[in-house]
Order: structure tokens, then C-alpha cells, then sequence
């Protein structure tokens, strides 16, 4: 079969002005619960762009570990591509691909650091052995072969196997602060719900309809 003839309709519902929130994050809240409850694959996971000195974009999946009016929050190694392109450029991109659902969210923002004591109560959330993991991988960077990483991971493991882990200097977070974010419901014969909500010098938040 031709890539060209694979096709479906999208029939699982619509979105329509009395469903939209004053504030496009409390739209947000209800459908990644939506997702939740849906039991969707990794609800939270969302492509994160960036684009590089050179304007090359880039794109790789991450985990969303809070958000609120404030914007979307993730964490990274600070080495990483991602961290040294936003630290040229921190306008950037997020897109939750809620397939199952027929739905799509985009975020358009931009990245802040974290505080040293907002990347510190997370680190200490997390599981040892992901703790141990932040330390183990310089992230982004040409590892040999999957043995050295996985040795080099043991060995931490078995220095902090009775002791407290610092937090890396060189991990932590990003909030993503919106000031774009369209919400896509999928419609029968591509006639797809589309609502783009932007944000004013203000703060104000105000919407429109996009053709599909």
C-alpha cells in the first residue's frame, strides 16, 4: 500500500467555543487528565524545539513535570544540545502528540532556569538510581560503547550506596513560559477544531478559531 492511501476518519469529538477556558492552562489541566484517565502512553510526554546559532531546529521527546499559569516545566542535563541551544536562544517550542485522543496541544514560550532550590526538591523526588543516572551521562555527549556507560554508572552507584547525592551543578530545570498555545481536535474529513489562545503585553489571554 502507497504511504498516499493510508487514511481514517477522526471521529472521537469536537471542540467548540463553550468548552475554552478563560485561561488556556486550566484547558490544558483537563485534557492531559483527560489523557491520564484515557490511560494514553506517557500522557506526559511532549516534543520539546529548539533551534540552534545556525537556525537549525532539532526536536526530542521529554517529560512535562509540572505545570501551571506559570508555564511547563522540564529537566535536563545542562550540557545537553537542548540546554546550550536554549542558552543562546530560549524561545522555544513544546507539542503533546495525544494521538489516541484525536488531539494536539502546541505551546509556544519562552525558557526560564529554575531556581538552584526549585532543581534541588525535584532531584530529591526522584528515584536513587535516577539520581545516580543524572551524574552517570554527560548527555549529548559520544559515549564509546553502552558498557563504559553502564560501568560508569555502577561505580557511582556503589560510592553513593550509603550516602546522600549532591545535585549536579550541571542538571536541572527549564519553566516554559507561554504566550502562544493552540489546542487541535481532530474532525471528520479534516475538518479539524482548531483554537489558538495568545497573550498580550498584558498578560491577557485571547483566543480565536484556526481553519483546519
Amino acid at each position: 500500500m502507497s504511504l498516499s492511501e493510508i487514511r481514517r476518519q477522526y471521529a472521537k469529538g469536537h471542540l467548540t467555543e463553550k468548552e475554552l477556558t478563560s485561561h488556556p492552562v486550566t484547558l490544558f489541566k483537563q485534557w492531559l487528565q483527560d489523557s491520564i484517565e484515557a490511560k494514553v502512553p506517557d500522557p506526559t510526554a511532549m516534543t520539546v524545539a529548539t533551534v540552534d546559532e545556525n537556525g537549525q531546529p532539532s526536536q526530542r521527546i521529554v517529560l512535562l513535570k509540572d505545570v501551571s499559569e506559570e508555564g511547563f516545566l522540564f529537566y535536563t542535563n545542562l550540557g545537553s544540545r537542548k540546554a546550550k541551544e536554549l542558552s543562546q536562544n530560549n524561545k522555544i517550542s513544546l507539542h503533546f502528540p495525544w494521538f489516541f485522543m484525536e488531539r494536539q496541544v502546541r505551546v509556544c514560550g519562552i525558557a526560564e532556569k529554575l531556581s538552584t532550590a526549585e532543581n534541588a526538591r525535584y532531584f530529591f523526588s526522584r528515584p536513587k538510581d535516577s539520581q545516580l543516572a543524572a551524574f552517570a551521562s554527560k548527555q549529548s555527549q559520544p559515549v564509546a560503547t553502552k558498557e563504559l556507560l553502564m560501568t560508569q554508572f555502577q561505580q557511582l552507584k556503589q560510592k553513593f550506596a550509603d550516602k546522600k547525592l549532591p545535585v549536579p551543578d550541571f542538571w536541572g530545570g527549564f519553566r516554559v513560559v507561554p504566550h502562544q498555545i493552540e489546542f487541535w481536535q481532530g474532525g471528520e474529513d479534516r475538518l479539524h477544531d482548531r483554537f489558538e489562545y495568545n497573550r498580550d503585553p498584558q498578560g491577557n489571554w485571547a483566543y480565536q478559531r484556526l481553519m483546519p
